[in-house]
Parts: C-alpha cells; structure tokens; sequence
C-alpha cells in the first residue's frame, strides 16, 4: 500500500494519538491534529514539524458533528486526506466504593468513543468515496471482544465501534477504501496509568504506533496486539459465561474517571 502523505489523527495530544503522529512525521507529509490538551498538542504538533512534516492542530469538541465535520472539510480541502486515524477516546469503570455506572457515565462513553469517531469518519468518508480511495483506522480494544466487570461502559463502546469498524470494511472495500480495526491491549498511556490493576504485555505508546504504522501500511483489516493477550480474550469469549464470569471475578481492579 502507498504511504500515506495527507493523515488525521484524532487524539493526538498523549497516548497512542501523540505516539502515531510522531511516528508518521517526515518531510512531504501533512498531518491533522486535534486532541483535548492544548498545551500537550502544541507539543506534538511541533515534534513533527520538526519531523518535516507540515502540521495542522486544531482543539475540537469531538462530540460536536457540525464542528468536526467543518474541520475534516478544510483539512481535506487543504491536502485530499489519504489515512484518518479516529483515535480520541475515554476511559470509564466502576466507582471504588461500589456503585454502579450512572447512565450519565455510560452516555459519555457511547458519545466520545462511538459517536466521536463516527464524527470524525462520516464526513470523511464523504470525500474519500467519490476519489475511491483512502484508509480508515477505528482505535477499538482488546476490551472489545469480552465483556469486563470492572467497566461495562467503556466495553460496550469500544464493541460497537468493533462492530462498527467491520461492517464499514465489507461495504467500503469494492469502493478502494480500506478499514483497519485496531485492537491493543494494555498500553502505557495517561488513559492507562488510571487502571490499577495487574497489565499483562504491557507496552509503550511507541511501540504501539509502530505496530499500528507497519500494520496499516499492509492494509490489515484487524490491528491485535499483543497477540498472547488476544489469543486469551478470544478464549475467553468462547468458555461458557459463568466458567468466564468467575475467572474475571479473581481481577481487582481499581479506575480512576
């Protein structure tokens, strides 16, 4: 697959976001940014200009639509984009002391990290579609395949967006538009450091982007890593529930929202 020139990336202030738009600066590239955290954008935004790349940032709302899509607009008006990487998201679990997910918590997580990519990539796709090219890459988890006790929102956010990822895939792949799901597991990353709970194969967010990078550029459909810790949720999925149930039930893990 050609290398991408014209890239989006959508969290890309700390974590993965910042790590990928690092990864992908060079010169003749041009990169989008937008993340929550000015200070910390600004930071990456300048890494990769000094990378060669030519950089846009932008602070967005990522769940308002009309604002995300007025900004993939002009971004795409500027330099056709090639790659967008809808990798903003949140974290969500159960409090301390017991209680459950409000439906406040629940509709957060569904709206940043389900809605705020489908934000991010309808209104792209409504200028990749008519080229017949371009790529898109939804940051999913390992989390997705199973669900966990300690967070069923974020969950059921990050299977929708699974879910989601495969059906854009089998529609979009006669139009030359390629769909990429990715998959981490446990990543070294501000979002992480508010688990406390044992991280089996944890990596850097450098070491993440690489994977992400070198498994784009081959177009593969679904992004896993680290595969030990994939092979074992999928596993997992396949025991019957109550086996699976109590075996979770032996995990304490504390978040941080």
């Amino acid at each position: 697959m050609k290398d991408p020139r014209s890239i989006l990336i959508t969290g890309a202030s700390s974590g993965i976001g910042a790590a990928l738009a690092r990864a992908y600066s060079s010169p003749g590239v041009t990169l989008a940014l937008t993340g929550r955290d000015p200070a910390r954008l600004s930071a990456v935004a300048d890494a990769c200009r000094a990378g060669g790349a030519q950089v846009q940032s932008a602070i967005l709302d990522i769940e308002s639509a009309d604002e995300v899509a007025n900004w993939v607009a002009t971004v795409d008006a500027a330099a056709p984009l090639d790659l967008v990487i809808a990798n903003a998201g949140i974290t969500g679990g159960l409090a301390a002391d017991g209680a459950g997910e409000s439906r406040a918590d629940v509709e957060r997580l569904m709206r940043i990290n389900f809605g705020g990519v489908c934000n991010t990539i309808i209104p792209a796709l409504a200028m990749m579609r008519p080229r017949r090219r371009g790529q898109l890459a939804l940051m999913s988890s390992i989390a997705a395949l199973h669900g966990l006790p300690y967070s069923p929102g974020y969950c059921a956010s990050k299977a929708a967006l699974r879910i989601y990822g495969e059906a854009l895939r089998a529609w979009l792949r006669p139009e030359g538009i390629g769909v990429s799901v990715i998959l981490p597991g446990f990543v070294d990353t501000p979002l992480s450091r508010r688990i406390s709970a044992p991280k089996p194969l944890q990596i850097s967010a450098e070491r993440a982007a690489k994977i992400v990078r070198s498994r784009l550029a081959r177009g593969q459909a679904v992004i896993a890593f680290p595969w030990p810790l994939y092979v074992a949720t999928r596993l997992l999925s396949l025991l019957p529930p109550s086996l699976a149930d109590r075996i979770l039930s032996f995990v304490q893990v504390e978040i941080t929202t």
